[in-house]
């Protein structure tokens, strides 16, 4: 990194989940493609066979109603959506490395886009995963917000006479 920036721990910390995450998702997509003309019970079934649970449970039973109702064409568009969203969280993640402003842009927008989301969810059912993951997103949006003056490069407009010569 240039010397021009300070040493921002949390924005390391915050390249390092865009990347991870970005890798997650592109990466599951072509598991997700390749189980869209599975019989996905049976997929579950197996699975639990082979780490020895009792499909028969509830919430494993319940599970597999769920997956039941899940077609191919769904899967592919799930699959399309994590190719998708895992190239877009690794672009973010790439940009906020480069110091590249408009990657700042971008990681405040796409986190702050999941909030409300988030808050709708906790209120209709809480879960500490997803109050943990939003908390995670209004740190990254006010951080990056707060901090985007002397954490990206701000390009200034140069005439292009003065490009020529």
């Amino acid at each position: 990194m240039p010397e021009e920036f300070p040493k921002a721990p949390a924005f390391y910390v915050i390249i390092a989940l865009k990347l991870l995450k970005g890798a997650f998702f592109f990466s599951a997509a072509p598991g997700l493609y390749t189980l869209s003309d599975n019989d996905l019970p049976s997929e579950l079934h197996r699975v639990l066979d082979l780490i020895h649970l009792d499909p028969e449970k509830k919430p494993l039973a319940d599970m597999a109603v769920t997956l039941s109702k899940v077609t191919p064409l769904s899967m592919l568009w799930l699959a399309s959506g994590s190719l998708l969203y895992g190239s877009l969280a690794s672009v973010e993640g790439i940009g906020l490395f480069s110091r590249a402003q408009w990657a700042g842009w971008l990681a405040i927008g796409q986190s702050a886009f999941f909030i409300p989301i988030e808050v709708f969810e906790l209120s209709h059912k809480f879960h500490v995963g997803l109050l943990l993951v939003m908390l995670i997103n209004a740190f990254i949006v006010a951080y990056l917000y707060r901090n985007r003056a002397t954490l990206f490069h701000h390009h200034h407009h140069v005439p292009p006479a003065a490009l020529l010569g």
